[in-house]
């Protein structure tokens, strides 16, 4: 259970990291509200999963979530670019994420 309720709060983690990037410093009220609820969510569920899940191991794989998804989403949405390299390295943070898991 813990696994699981740390891989929703790496994809709330995303969802707070994009929210707050369309915030623009807070001033746009609804990303600032969806910022706030997912960072409470995507930070108590990393901390429930912090009971069984060791810190660095859940940590690293909750980052990784995050931040993979937060690029994917940038990518889809075409504020960044997806470049064959981009793909590939976060293909490979992905792999790391997995890798941290089988390793547990």
């Amino acid at each position: 259970m813990a696994w699981i309720i740390l891989v929703l709060s790496g994809v709330f983690e995303a969802v707070w990291a994009t929210a707050l990037g369309k915030s623009e410093g807070f001033t746009k009220p609804i990303a600032t509200i969806v910022f706030g609820t997912a960072l409470v969510v995507s930070m108590g569920g990393l901390a429930f999963a912090m009971r069984t899940i060791p810190t660095g191991t859940a940590y690293a794989v909750w980052v990784g979530i995050g931040a993979s998804l937060t690029v994917v989403y940038a990518m889809v949405s075409g504020t960044e670019s997806a470049t064959p390299i981009r793909i590939a390295l976060i293909a490979g943070l992905v792999g790391c994420v997995i890798g941290l898991k089988l390793a547990h």
